[in-house]
């Protein structure tokens, strides 16, 4: 499964848990792990939430698609 957020690595720069998160955005703590490894993904007004709950900015939280090779 391809990556396509780095929710996982954001929430480690930012010293939080999978749990903190989802607390904050009142969701359950099993999706938030699955989002983290990415399995599934969240919309988009979701990981704007998440975005600002973390203090940067939603790009942050995406994987980048240039300079892959397919």
């Amino acid at each position: 499964m391809a990556k396509v957020n780095r929710i996982k690595a954001a929430l480690a720069e930012a010293d939080k848990t999978n749990l903190w998160l989802a607390e904050k955005i009142g969701r359950d703590p099993v999706t938030v792990s699955k989002w983290c490894t990415n399995t599934t993904q969240p919309d988009l007004q979701t990981l704007a939430r998440i975005a600002e709950f973390l203090g940067i900015d939603i790009r942050e939280l995406l994987v980048s698609t240039t300079n892959k090779i397919n």
